[in-house]
């Protein structure tokens, strides 16, 4: 072996990377860290300058003692961070900007969260992942609304968005997430979401605040998921949704009094989970379910089982499900699976029948005879009585090939409802 090449005299190894390498491991490690290179030497303060990815979070950067983040020379201290290190980066182009921070009742803060954001926007940057704490209005810059290059946006949490500008323009935007963010219904449907033409994938998350959207409406987005906890709703409630190219729908709410408008001509697959709510005593699900019967696979929590079950009893018509292929179906109790036998009659193409546990099932329900090419039952422990329970669920019915999964096995394709993990948890 030639010593001589491995021969790097007083010099690391490292420096001698190029350094466009240098500057892609500097972006994935804490923005922190990544900054505190600057001072070594001249070299590395060129090489910060090319870090396209930073990430600033006041819970953890600084860790602070506990009961000190709340004193101002801690908070004085993050802010003079960010400052410094934009300020370092000396306006070269950025792709992803982070930023977690909760303001307490001042203007000024919120200003330099304004003047963070100017600043990034000014450089082109391609993700934003905005997770702000406040307790009032947040005036967003206008530039927000314009950039030509941001293609993801994160929103969070428990802002309220005021003044949308009514010339958004967001072109390349391709992502939109909302974590209980509160705006007013005719900004996001009449002025926002038609502001992003090439808009895919629009997520709404609102977890112990309550707030809007109720009516969702775009021509674009081919995902869709709505996750409403934690709070309660008006009894005369209502959602709708116009979104005839989606193609994916993942519904997590509480049943509400009325879906006057539900568009949803394209939708392929659906996950619904469906709570019942004490202030609305008696949900109109019927435009929810008609809004969705042509979808190709769909999956039923049980406690969505439970509301389309007592929503049957109290005259609800299924649809005819012309193009189910596969659907997945879970119950808590005997009721519950009195509403698969029904379902079954509706769907003539179904082929794939997921059974999330037969714990329930005392096979006191007379299922029709039926021919699915796959029946699989997850939660299966192997017991007598839980064969008993299979050999009466599948009755006079052929199956063509039957899959036991275990309740200790993981099945990723087929886990439903997962919360998003939230900035401030």
């Amino acid at each position: 072996m030639d010593t001589k090449k491995l021969d790097t005299g007083s010099r690391d190894a490292i420096s001698w990377l190029p350094d466009e390498v240098l500057s892609k491991i500097l972006s994935l490690i804490p923005t922190k860290q990544a900054a505190s290179t600057s001072v070594l030497a001249k070299k590395w303060r060129t090489i910060f300058r090319l870090v396209d990815n930073l990430d600033f979070d006041d819970s953890v950067l600084l860790q602070p003692e506990e009961g000190k983040q709340e004193r101002d020379e801690i908070r004085e201290s993050f802010r003079n961070f960010v400052d410094r290190t934009l300020a370092l980066q000396c306006a070269s182009p950025l792709k992803k900007f982070s930023l977690k921070y909760h303001i307490h009742d001042d203007d000024n803060e919120w200003a330099h969260v304004v003047r963070w954001l100017s600043n990034t926007l000014d450089r082109g940057v391609f993700e934003v992942n905005l997770s702000i704490r406040t307790c009032f209005n947040a005036l967003l810059p206008s530039e927000f609304f314009t950039s030509k290059t941001l293609v993801k946006l994160r929103l969070g949490t428990q802002i309220s968005l005021v003044q949308i500008p009514p010339d958004v323009s967001l072109p390349a935007l391709k992502i939109l997430i909302f974590e209980s963010i509160w705006i007013r219904p005719d900004d996001l449907c009449y002025v926002l979401l038609p502001g992003c033409p090439v808009l895919e994938e629009f997520f709404v998350y609102h977890d112990g605040f309550e707030g809007w959207p109720y009516r969702i409406s775009s021509q674009t987005i081919k995902r869709l998921l709505v996750q409403y906890d934690d709070f309660e709703i008006g009894n005369t409630s209502v959602m709708s949704i116009d979104a005839p190219n989606l193609l994916f729908l993942d519904y997590s709410h509480y049943a509400m009094s009325e879906y006057p408008h539900i568009h949803l001509e394209s939708l392929v697959e659906a996950r619904l989970d469906i709570q019942y709510t004490k202030t609305i005593d008696r949900p109109d699900i019927t435009g929810l379910i008609i809004g969705i019967s042509n979808v190709e696979t769909l999956r039923l929590s049980p406690d969505s089982v439970h509301v389309i079950h007592r929503c049957v009893r109290r005259r609800l018509l299924l649809p005819v499900f012309k193009n189910l292929v596969t659907l997945s179906f879970g119950s808590k109790n005997r009721q519950g699976w009195k509403l698969l036998p029904k379902l079954i009659e509706q769907s003539p193409k179904l082929e794939i029948l997921i059974i999330q546990g037969l714990d329930s099932y005392t096979g006191d329900v007379t299922m029709p005879p039926f021919q699915v090419k796959m029946l699989r039952v997850h939660g299966y422990g192997g017991t007598s009585n839980e064969l008993e329970r299979l050999l009466k669920f599948i009755g006079e019915s052929e199956c063509g090939e039957v899959v036991l999964v275990e309740a200790t096995e993981a099945v990723v394709d087929d886990t439903m409802y997962c919360k998003p993990k939230g900035f401030y948890t």
